[in-house]
Order: structure tokens, then sequence, then C-alpha cells
């Protein structure tokens, strides 16, 4: 087999993300196999408190963990934030695709449905509510930036007009090798983004929003495009849509993006992960199982959309 394109990464951090990140390693292992590389980045501080459960379910699903220093690169501290720190390590393959440690992969997939050559690819936002579509005079202003002319519906958006592109940081994937005019990467563009304007007064509601506002002028000024993938590809779970069922007619659901453990079981899938977990680590469950509060240990209004 050749070597991966694609390394999938995620948050592996006590006490509850290291957890959800032994089932999305194992869901990552059962529908791409070895088609993909798996890395789980810990705060370096946190790596003496991560479970020795954790570390030998990750080790045998060839995900290796790997320290990042995480003090001082947002002040104050953003935890959020540490997607975008993720983002700035090295890799080595072709494409980099992030996922929130509160995903699973649910059927087979392959690495092409989800990469696109100058593409950031990923998906709308489930919604956008904590701030009104006037903010982002504010946001592009403060960038120096002019707003996309692109309009297009929110993932959970019943009615109403096409809004200025928003995105889920939940998953996302992009070319590692890009750069651009001023010969800095996407993952730079991005963090240098958020501490932009996470540093200006004028903009509300910044946190725990942060990466996701300035993920869409990220993209702009790194000299890529967007790709929005399916829906299919990252299906956000919960919100005003928690208690439906998830679709099966005529719907071939490959990711689901759940926020929170129950959710998991609502929907009936909590089995089924514990079941890959079983399969490619050996046991249904690690340290003392997923909490049954929001996976960021967050209320969930206040989970990034």
């Amino acid at each position: 087999m050749s070597a991966p394109r694609l390394t999938v990464y995620f948050i592996v951090e006590p006490p509850e993300y290291q957890i959800l990140a032994c089932y999305l390693a194992a869901s990552l292992r059962q529908q791409f196999g070895q088609t993909v590389a798996l890395v789980g980045y810990c705060p370096e501080q946190k790596m003496p408190l991560l479970s020795p459960d954790v570390v030998t379910a990750l080790e045998k699903m060839d995900c290796e963990i790997r320290p990042m220093q995480v003090d001082g690169l947002f002040d104050p501290p953003y935890p959020h934030g540490n997607k975008l720190i993720a983002t700035l390590q090295k890799r080595d393959t072709e494409y980099s695709c992030f996922m929130d440690s509160d995903v699973l992969c649910i059927r087979p997939n392959d690495v092409e449905n989800l990469i696109k050559p100058g593409h950031v690819c990923l998906t709308p936002a489930a919604s956008m509510n904590w701030a009104k579509q006037s903010v982002w005079d504010v946001i592009y202003a403060v960038a120096g930036m002019e707003i996309s002319a692109e309009r297009f519906m929110l993932m959970k958006q019943k009615r109403g007009k096409p809004r200025i592109p928003y995105f889920s940081s939940g998953l996302f994937v992009f070319p590692e090798q890009h750069r651009n005019s001023e010969g800095k990467s996407f993952a730079e563009v991005w963090y240098d983004m958020a501490r932009t304007l996470d540093a200006h007064p004028d903009i509300p509601h910044k946190r725990p929003y942060l990466d996701q506002i300035s993920l869409p002028l990220a993209i702009q000024k790194s000299g890529l495009d967007w790709h929005k993938l399916p829906p299919e590809q990252h299906f956000i779970l919960g919100g005003r849509a928690r208690g439906e069922p998830l679709p099966n007619r005529g719907r071939d659901i490959f990711t689901v993006h759940y926020r929170q453990w129950p959710i998991l079981n609502e929907v009936g899938l909590r089995w089924k992960a514990r079941n890959m977990l079983k399969i490619h680590a050996g046991v249904k469950s690690v340290g003392n199982g997923p909490t049954e509060t929001a996976a960021d240990g967050q209320p969930t209004a206040k989970t990034p959309e």
C-alpha cells in the first residue's frame, strides 16, 4: 500500500477529549482502514495526565499522540483554539483533515471524497445564532478585506435568506504544501487571522466562536478557495433538530458530529461506536467512558455550531 495522502488529526486531551478521541480513531480505522494516517494532539503540560488505557488503545490503532505547546499562543487562554494550534503543527502528508473529537465515522469512505486541490473542504455551520449578519461588516473591516459575494444556506437553516459564508470548524481538509503570496501556509494565516480578530474590541461574541469567525477570512487570505462538502460527509446532530432520527432513506451519512454522548445514543449509534472500538482496540470502552455532558464540558448553547 502506498503512503497515505491524508492525515486525520484531532485533540486528545484529558479528561473528556482523550476518551472521545479513542472512539473517533476506531471509527476512522473501520471506515478508512490504513488509507489515512492518524495523529492525536495533546497540550504538552497535560501529557502526563493521559490515561494509560487511552495511550494503549491509540497505539493499537496506529495513532500517534504528539504534544503541542499551547501556553502563550492565545491571551487569555482559548481552549477552543487548540484546533488552530494543532493545525499549525507539521505533518508529512499532502493533505490534512481536522476532526473534532466528538465526531464518528459510520460508513466506509474514501479519501478522494474529502480532498480537492487548491481548496479547503468543509461544510456550512449548522446555524449562526450568536450575532446578526451585520457583524460581518465589522469583522471584514478589521481584517481589511472585502466580504465574499457568495451566499448560501447554513446546514440547519430551514428558512430565510442565504447567509454570508460561515463554516463549521468541526471537520475541514486542506492542502499542507500550499503557500500564499506572502509565503504563509493556510494554518499560519488562520492563526494570524484569529489573533487579529481576537484582539479587536469591536467584535462581539468572539469566544467561543473565534475559530469559526476567522475561518472563511483565512481561506480567502491564504489564496485557497472553499469547497462545500455534502452534509453527509459531516452531518451535525443536536441543536433544534435533537430528537429527530438519523436520516436513512436516500441519504448515506458517512460522518456524524454528535456533540454530546447522549445524542449518539439517541440516534442508535452508541453501540456501533463501542463495537468499532472493540474491533480495533480490543475494548468497548476506555477509562470511565464518556460523560453525559457536552463533549467540550460547556453548556450546549455555547458549543460552536
